[in-house]
This record gives C-alpha cells, structure tokens and sequence, in this order.
C-alpha cells in the first residue's frame, strides 16, 4: 500500500511565491495522475482563493481539525482540478495558535489527522504561513520533507539560516525523518543581471539541494488566482505554468512517485 508523501513548502518571509507554488504544484501533480491533498494552513486562506473554493462560516476547516473537532476526512474538498483535493482554513485559524498553547502534544495534532489518510492520496502538500509559529512546526512535525520558495532577490539568503536552523531543531527534537526535499527560485526575470547572480549565489551556498526548475516573474501566474484557477486551468501555455509542470515532473521523480490508476476520488 502507497503512502503519501507529505511536503510542507515554508519560508518565514513573506511574498517568496508559498502559496503560488502549493497551489500550481499541486495542481501539476494531479495532472499527472497523482493523487493530492492540499492543506492551506494560512489564516489567510489563499490556496483556497486560489482553487476558487472557500468555507462556508458554518462548514468545518482546518481549524476544527486541529483542535480535534473533525477529522481531516470530513473537512476537505473537490476541486476543479480532478485528483486534487484541498482542506480549507480561515481567519478562524489564527486563534489556534493562542487555542493550541496549553494542549498537551500540540506539536503533532496535524501529523495525528494526517496519519489517518496517508494511504489514501500519493502526495499531501502543507502551505505554511509566513512566519515560524505552531501552524509551521506542525506542518513540519508532520511532513517528510520541506520545499523552500526563495525569491530571485538581493536580500534571498536572509532569512534562510534562520528557517534552516528551525528545520534542524525539528529534526532533533520532533521529527527526525525531516528532509529538505529542495530550494525553489521563484520570481526569476532573466532580464536582471542580479536575478542570474542570486541563482549563483545559492546554488554555491546550497551545492545539491536547488531544485533544477526555476519559476519565472510571470503575469499570468499572477492573475490566475484572482480567477479562483490554478495555472494549468488559467493558462496552461503560460511560462510559469509550465515551469511548474516541469517541477512536478522533476520532484515526481525525486520522490519515486507511482503514477495512480485513478486521479477520483481517494477512496475510503
């Protein structure tokens, strides 16, 4: 029996492209006939805008997951995009963070809800917030490996020791099997000679562990959410689309996935 790969794709700055590349990766992936769970822990919500899909104030989220008032089952939701699922979260979200301090293990309340689907999707991404709070050390207590967007800038390294750091207390202390599954550059403009030298610089700090696949400053990216559409049903010829097609495919083989009989959906 397959077991998903969970992913958190985190970075404490702001505007590096996480929610951009959670939604368009996951997006790719169900292309390719994977089945997938995107988990939108933002208080923001805007993988939900993304995929066009939002909770009703009455309906369970993410937030009710965490604090044991649903199952993770029970909370998330079709998408345009057959195969690729999403559990929704809110503003409500954002009183987790204070609801969660005095819960005993309140570490592992997402890796506890995702153990109970694990067999039922090839892939289960995590949209973190910006910033290193308890949504993102759940996220990373719960996950396999850890995607880094890093934007094509002159300040793209700062910050990143900082995370790394946090990914290496994690490790110690929560969750040892945490990999750094790879650093993506996001926001490239090949027209900036300072762009180029940023992916020197981090491919030289980072020997090994930058993904191939670069996403390029795109326009159409940029408009897709506002469609409520991931790229591939926005634009599919766009660049940036098909730079994130490209890193499915790339990361599809880094993580040895199967192709499912079925991009339906996941059964019971």
């Amino acid at each position: 029996m397959t077991r998903a790969r969970v992913v958190a794709v985190a970075n404490q700055k702001g505007g590096v492209g996480k929610t951009t590349t959670s939604v368009n990766l996951a997006a790719s992936l169900a292309a390719q006939k994977k089945r997938v769970l995107l988990v939108d822990m933002d208080p923001q919500g805007n993988a939900c805008s993304g995929l066009g899909v939002f909770a009703a104030p009455e309906e369970k989220t993410l937030y009710h997951v965490l604090l044991s008032q649903a199952e993770m089952a029970d909370v998330w939701r079709e998408t345009a995009v057959p195969g690729l699922f999403l559990t929704p979260s809110n503003t409500q979200l954002s009183g987790a963070e204070v609801e969660l301090v005095s819960e005993m293990a309140r570490e592992t309340r997402l890796k506890r809800s995702l153990n109970k689907v694990l067999d039922r999707f090839d892939v289960i991404l995590l949209d973190c917030p910006p910033s290193l709070g308890i949504l993102t050390v759940n996220a990373l207590t719960a996950a396999d490996g850890v995607l880094i967007p890093l934007q094509c800038e002159y300040y793209a390294l700062e910050g990143l020791s900082h995370l790394m750091k946090t990914i290496d207390l994690i490790r110690g202390n929560l969750n040892e099997r945490l990999e750094l599954d790879g650093i993506l550059l996001t926001m490239f403009d090949a027209r900036n000679n300072l762009a180029h030298q940023v992916v020197e610089e981090v491919r030289q700090h980072l020997p090994g562990k930058v993904c191939e696949t670069i996403i390029p400053r795109n326009v159409r990216l940029s408009e897709a959410p506002s469609h409520g559409k991931p790229g591939i049903l926005y634009d599919v010829g766009s660049r940036g689309v098909q730079a994130y097609i490209a890193l499915a495919e790339e990361l599809a083989k880094r993580w040895n996935l199967q192709p499912a009989a079925s991009a339906q959906a996941p059964q019971a």
